[in-house]
């Protein structure tokens, strides 16, 4: 869906003008509208602010990136601004939205930004799904990007600091409020789906953050990795990748009444279109994630492939049956590491075959056992890969029933 993009203006909580871009799918009204809070010192033009804004706004998402107080075209100064002056940002920005076009229902945020749509979460009613991406657990990691400028801050009570080769002037202020933030605690209450999306190589926010902010977090939650993406998200696709993801995800929670996840029963597997090509949402009780084709096959590559799934569903059961064994028999075993294969062979004569061309499956699967352990007690537990019920599962004959819903 074709975009524009629109000057969007809209006063901050001191009657300061925070100066921001409106990214508005063509064609029709958006699905949905987003908020987007940039990174820390950076700004709307930031390539994750853009990148990101833009391709949601293909697929039909309106998204506002703006400026906080004191930076790109927003006016204030940053050196009175912190991270309390930014949930304010965004809670103005969530009003001018509300009057101008409709309340954000998605909240997204950067870095630091996506700590700050954490604490404005709860003073936005609308927003029913927040993205965060390269986001830390404690506020307070911030200021370790202020180096050895910290401790001239905190002795002058203001001063120039260097990031990223730019100087921004930061008050005791600005530290004080970065400070004892409540992020653990806004997060287990946030009452509203979390997509968490890190880069397991980020060298600013550390991917433990991303882990501390999971388990913190009530369902429904989900966790993307963003492999081979650095912080900033520079790379050249990396920008559509994320928006890809987050369109996809947040799906469910903005378009149509649904079942809540967190309700979603054990045992049963729903599986349904998320925009894109082929990408498919699937949940498993509570779990939500993606699947989809390679590019090769026209897919959009946001997730493992259904025959990718069934290998892992054959893999981590085997491993899974392992680990229980060895526990039951007082085996010390460390752990397992299983690589799996599909592939189609030819039988010249095959009698239990369901094709023509006498073609059956093959799942080849390798198993690397963990651990001090004796000759006999690594029989046994190959042996006992065997009998996991996932591949039992596979060995039998299956009956599939489908059935049409109207």
């Amino acid at each position: 869906m074709p975009r524009t993009t629109e000057k969007f203006q809209f006063a901050g909580r001191n009657g300061q003008t925070l100066d921001g871009r409106l990214e508005l799918p063509r064609g029709g009204a958006p699905v949905a509208v987003a908020l987007f809070a940039h990174c820390f010192t950076c700004t709307k033009q930031s390539r994750a602010a853009t990148q990101v804004s833009a391709e949601l706004a293909e697929r039909g998402i309106a998204v506002l990136r703006f400026d906080f107080t004191g930076l790109g075209g927003s006016e204030g100064e940053f050196a009175n601004s912190g991270f309390a002056s930014n949930v304010e940002d965004l809670v103005a920005a969530a009003d001018a939205l509300r009057e101008h076009i409709a309340a954000p229902a998605i909240l997204i945020g950067h870095s630091l930004g996506g700590a700050a749509v954490i604490a404005a979460a709860e003073r936005i009613a609308e927003a029913k799904a927040i993205a965060t991406i390269g986001a830390p657990f404690d506020v307070e990691h911030v200021l370790g990007q202020l180096g050895e400028d910290l401790a001239t801050v905190e002795a002058n009570g203001e001063a120039d600091v260097h990031i990223a080769g730019r100087a921004f002037r930061v008050s005791r202020d600005f530290v004080a409020e970065t400070r004892n933030q409540p992020q653990e605690a806004r997060i287990a209450g946030l009452n509203k789906a979390l997509l968490i999306l890190h880069a397991p190589g980020d060298d600013v926010v550390g991917i433990d953050n991303a882990s501390l902010i999971f388990q913190a977090a009530r369902h429904p939650k989900s966790f993307m990795s963003l492999d081979g993406y650095d912080h900033l998200l520079t790379a050249k696709h990396a920008g559509a990748y994320v928006a890809g993801l987050i369109a996809a995800w947040t799906t469910r929670y903005v378009q149509g009444e649904r079942e809540p996840a967190e309700t979603h029963p054990r045992g049963i597997v729903t599986v349904e279109s998320a925009g894109g090509t082929y990408t498919q949402r699937v949940q498993a009780g509570p779990h939500v994630y993606l699947v989809d084709e390679p590019p090769e096959l026209g897919g959009d590559d946001l997730g493992p492939t259904p025959y990718d799934q069934l290998l892992a569903a054959l893999g981590t059961c085997t491993s899974i049956t392992l680990q229980m064994y060895a526990a039951r028999k007082d085996i010390p075993l460390q752990g397992v590491k299983i690589e799996l294969e599909h592939s189609r062979d030819h039988v010249d004569d095959c009698a239990t075959c369901n094709n023509d061309e006498n073609r059956i499956d093959v799942m080849d699967i390798a198993i690397e056992l963990i651990g001090d352990l004796t000759p006999e007690q690594r029989a046994r537990l190959l042996e006992i890969a065997d009998k996991c019920p996932v591949h039992r599962t596979l060995e039998n004959r299956i009956d599939i029933h489908r059935t049409s819903i109207d």
